[in-house]
């Protein structure tokens, strides 16, 4: 149990049966009636996200999530098998469960997989990955009806759009949350 109070990003709430992960929470004190939280929270399991507000000091349920470093080692039929890297142990996650990461998981990559009573609830990736274009059209420099970018494939299989300078072979910096180009990697 905890109290408004104690609410973080990425805290996760057990409400009425169901485990909601806390995605932003905002303390409000108006000047007239008591003060009140505002948060905006996601369904761990279907990925809905709803506003709830809460009165300041109220206790909610926490749920116990056991967060774990593994590495992504490979995909077996429909499910990813990730290693822990304290224990080798191996686990199969649904792709249900591992859900928009896929696209941006390469074999060997370390994320972070979420755990509550033995079953696996998410897989978080780093806020940024670098990939490689895999397939691009040539930029042509008087092409200025897209704002200066062109749509990519990376060796995932993602498409984003990157600028008209990038070519087959470069390594990107993209986004993992939005999906956006960062920045161009040189080695």
């Amino acid at each position: 149990m905890a109290t408004t109070n104690d609410l973080k990003n990425g805290l996760v709430l057990n409400i009425e049966g169901q485990l909601w992960q806390v995605v932003e929470f905002q303390h409000v004190k108006p000047g007239k009636g008591p003060a009140f939280v505002r948060t905006k929270l996601k369904n761990v399991l279907s990925g809905k996200t709803v506003d709830r507000t809460f009165n300041a000091g109220i206790k909610v349920e926490t749920a116990t999530v056991d967060r774990r470093d593994m590495q992504y080692s490979y995909k077996d039929g429909d499910d990813f098998v990730f290693m822990d890297v304290k224990t080798y142990e191996q686990t199969y996650v649904p792709a249900d469960t591992v859900g928009e990461a896929a696209t941006y998981m390469l074999e060997g990559q370390d994320v972070i997989v979420a755990f509550h009573e033995d079953s696996v609830l998410f897989v978080e990736l780093p806020a940024a990955v670098v990939l490689t274009i895999s397939h691009t059209e040539p930029g042509l420099q008087g092409d200025r009806s897209s704002a200066g970018t062109k749509p990519a494939t990376l060796e995932t299989g993602a498409e984003i759009q990157v600028p008209l300078f990038l070519n087959e072979g470069d390594k990107v910096k993209v986004d993992t949350r939005s999906g956006d180009y960062i920045s161009r990697v040189t080695d």
